[in-house]
């Protein structure tokens, strides 16, 4: 297996889905490195973790990532107690019923889906071009949006919805792993996406400090968890996709995406707007 003796970093570790993919991780004598917004939880996924898999090492790392000074902070201290990092997982998402402004000024669903894992991954690069070959996962739980990316709206000022909120985070997973994958070329770090569909979203809110539930009506779909964490194991662990990058899976195989999320320019233009909110490019 790929992932033995690997160090793996997994966002939203608190939810289910990041609690049994790192369980899974685990097993397979992964070294783990677990972000949530949650204390509590975050010790009682490592104490799961420990108990199903005793000789795991793991660290754990309290964090609001829906602030991007919080992800830089983060970063920081991974940084300072790991030199590679060989998976970073990033499963960290929200959805709320009202429009919510971050810290940043940010409407909370995009800072969180999609500017946090952005920002993440462009400040861990040094460590996974480090670590090739080396594996990138972008998780997201939501349907596809009804239309193309809102470039001039991406906080949703001009009206929100929670399907419209979670389509746009989607969209823009998709269009970021795209666009990661097209300039990694050539390094052994690769970049794939992750749809985790499931019966009734019930979406974990990982933001300031606390875990809240929040229900939103989203239409229903099929596939179950415990699909959704074997495809993660499968992109994270498997020596069949070595080198496969740029792709999106259900259940664990490659799927043809819409062809709203297949736009080049609008990959790129997105990846020039995410560079300027999160800092990365001076405005």
């Amino acid at each position: 297996m790929f992932i033995s003796d690997k160090v793996a970093l997994i966002t939203g570790a608190t939810t289910e889905l990041g609690k049994a993919t790192a369980v899974g991780l685990a097993k397979m004598g992964a070294t783990l490195v677990l972000v949530g917004g949650d204390r509590g939880r975050l010790s009682s996924v490592a104490k799961v973790i420990i108990r199903e898999a005793p000789h795991t090492v793991l660290r754990t790392l309290l964090a609001d990532l829906s602030s991007m000074a919080e992800v830089r902070r983060s970063v920081s201290e991974i940084m300072i107690e790991e030199r590679r990092i060989d998976v970073l997982i990033n499963n960290v998402g929200v959805v709320a019923r009202e429009r919510e402004v971050t810290v940043d000024g940010y409407e909370r669903t995009f800072a969180l889906d999609h500017l946090a894992p952005f920002l993440l991954t462009n400040l861990l690069m040094t460590d996974l071009l480090f670590s090739a070959p080396s594996r990138i996962i972008t998780v997201s739980s939501t349907p596809y949006p009804a239309g193309p990316l809102k470039l001039n709206d991406l906080m949703l000022d001009r009206g929100y919805s929670p399907s419209l909120a979670c389509g746009q985070a989607k969209l823009a997973n998709i269009l970021f792993t795209y666009e990661l994958a097209h300039r990694l070329r050539g390094t052994g770090v690769t970049a794939n996406f992750v749809e985790h569909r499931t019966r009734r979203t019930r979406f974990g809110i990982e933001a300031g400090g606390m875990t809240r539930l929040d229900m939103v009506a989203v239409r229903p779909f099929e596939l179950s968890r415990r699909s959704g964490v074997k495809t993660i194991i499968h992109l994270a662990a498997s020596p069949e996709v070595v080198g496969l990058t740029g792709q999106c899976f259900i259940s664990s195989r490659s799927r043809r995406p819409a062809p709203i999320s297949s736009d080049i320019e609008e990959a790129r233009m997105l990846w020039e707007v995410s560079e300027r909110l999160t800092g990365l490019r001076p405005r």
